[in-house]
């Protein structure tokens, strides 16, 4: 069966602007079909990195905790950290981010939580028994504590996944910063020996005696090692650095195997705007000039509908002027492709439609 995907463009009128808008496109879409009631409620989004203006306002997710509250709700904000050096690689930095993008309690309605704590260890194991390449994920605890969960997403490009949709901001955005590093590589960590000061950080976190510290430089034994990526969390140096050896189609299926992981047993709701359409990751510290025109809102239960809805939706906008898809050799019948040419998104899709979490055919239903 098809699954419906509800969607409104960005017009307004004297009536209803674009938060009275997405309130209305939620509630058609059937959110409050969700128990709220007193309800621990996450609300994954990202918050940008410190130097990026391509994220989602955060005028919107106070439009959704609005909601979500009047249902009888208890809302938070949340991501975990990154793998990566930058603004939001530990919950203490990860949440200056989020309130100098104004992310606050008093601009959203509640509370910011970074799921997986301080150092990006503070994960639970959720079994996939499914997964061809995962077989228990590492998600932030807050995230797996919640009793619903909703998805609140800036539909955009990707370098490594071709875009970044509901699948990816799941996927990979509740992985603690050791699941990040199993979605990213089949490999294990390194340490860059001119960054390393020997504090001895990382051989107090593993559990398995595989980091050693000779001349105050740490080394790692790889027969040893297991990949759980603590020491990366716990280096104060950013001298411990995950591998990167997978492939762009392991990666996709591999964060659609953690969003199974994440939506599986619970209430959840889905939420994708389709606007600044950035060729990049909202990871970046910048972001370049959009690829195609803001397309609009759209709202499923099915996470899977969802990012097809989008991509077609995208795929069927023209190139905005002096873009880097105006610029590039387009070759492909696909925008993302043209962009990314190295990348499958639809292969996360796939992935996601085999583990029975949605289905790529859709009804789409304007609201």
């Amino acid at each position: 069966m098809k699954s419906d995907v509800y969607f409104t463009n960005f017009r307004t009128t004297l009536t209803e602007n674009l938060l009275q808008k997405i309130q209305r496109l939620i509630k058609k879409a059937g959110i409050e079909k969700i128990d709220f009631q007193d309800k621990f409620v996450a609300i994954k989004i990202h918050f940008g990195e410190p130097g990026n203006l391509a994220f989602l306002r955060p005028n919107y997710a106070k439009a959704v905790v609005d909601v979500i509250k009047s249902l009888g709700g208890k809302p938070f904000l949340t991501d975990c950290n990154t793998l990566y050096v930058g603004g939001r690689k530990n919950a203490l930095d990860h949440i200056d981010a989020a309130y100098l993008n104004g992310f606050s309690p008093f601009s959203t309605g509640c509370h910011v939580i970074i799921a997986d704590g301080l150092k990006g260890t503070d994960e639970t194991y959720v079994p996939v028994l499914d997964g061809d390449y995962v077989k228990e994920a590492k998600i932030g605890r807050a995230v797996m504590d919640a009793d619903v969960f909703i998805s609140l997403t800036h539909f955009k490009g990707h370098e490594a996944t071709g875009f970044g949709g509901t699948i990816k901001n799941i996927g990979m955005g509740c992985g603690s910063r050791a699941g990040k590093m199993e979605m990213h590589s089949a490999g294990k960590p390194h340490v860059n020996q001119e960054k390393c000061v020997g504090c001895g950080m990382c051989t107090r976190n593993c559990a398995h005696d595989a980091i050693t510290i000779t001349n105050k430089k740490a080394s790692i034994n790889h027969d040893k090692c297991v990949g759980c990526g603590r020491c990366i969390g716990s280096c104060i140096k950013d001298a411990v650095l995950p591998g990167s050896d997978d492939s762009n189609e392991k990666l996709n299926c591999k964060m659609a195997e953690y969003t199974a992981a994440v939506v599986r047993g619970r209430p959840c709701f889905h939420i994708s705007l389709v606007m600044d359409l950035s060729p990049y990751c909202d990871c970046h510290s910048e972001n370049d000039a959009p690829f195609a025109p803001d397309v609009g809102m759209f709202a499923s239960f099915d996470p899977v509908a969802l990012d097809q809805a989008c991509a077609d939706a995208v795929n069927a906008q023209p190139a905005n002027k002096g873009s880097i898809l105006d610029e590039r050799e387009c070759k492909y019948h696909d925008h993302f492709t043209n962009i990314h040419p190295t990348t499958d998104w639809k292969s996360q899709i796939s992935h996601a439609e085999k583990l029975g979490l949605g289905t790529k055919d859709y009804n789409l239903i304007e609201v």
